[in-house]
């Protein structure tokens, strides 16, 4: 699963998100993709999740981009502790995604396959999603 090799500093604060992607908002590498609609954290298993179901429903034909990272750890403390005692430790990690950012881009397969493939990847995530495609696309 996906998590940074090493971070500045072990924890971080909750933070909030509002408004709409600043950047990752348009197709770079491939002609077809998944835009997320809403905002949320979407963990690293959630992102191996829809990774495989989009590579599977390929059939690892053409190639895929994954366009977050999950580089926010969010800590835990253990069950049943009492209140006080400082912050817990990082249980894993979520990348921050907001309205208008691409989350996974693929080439090199037909549309009707590739818009199956992030239908299916696209149910493995928390948020609405759309799928789109680059504006020169032309079908063969």
């Amino acid at each position: 699963m996906l998590q940074p090799k090493k971070t500045k500093f072990r924890r971080q604060q909750k933070g909030r998100m509002k408004g709409n992607t600043k950047r990752g908002a348009e197709l770079s590498f491939g002609s077809f993709g998944i835009k997320a609609l809403e905002e949320c954290w979407i963990t690293s298993r959630q992102i191996e999740a829809a990774r495989q179901a989009i590579t599977r429903r390929m059939k690892r034909e053409g190639q895929l981009w994954i366009r977050i990272f999950p580089d926010k750890p969010v800590t835990k403390k253990p069950a049943e502790v009492r209140m006080g005692k400082g912050k817990g430790a990082p249980e894993y990690f979520v990348a921050r995604v907001s309205p208008g950012r691409i989350l996974f881009e693929s080439e090199g397969v037909a549309l009707d396959t590739a818009k199956e493939a992030m239908r299916l990847g696209s149910q493995k995530l928390p948020i609405k999603t759309k799928f789109i495609v680059r504006r020169d696309f032309v079908l063969q």
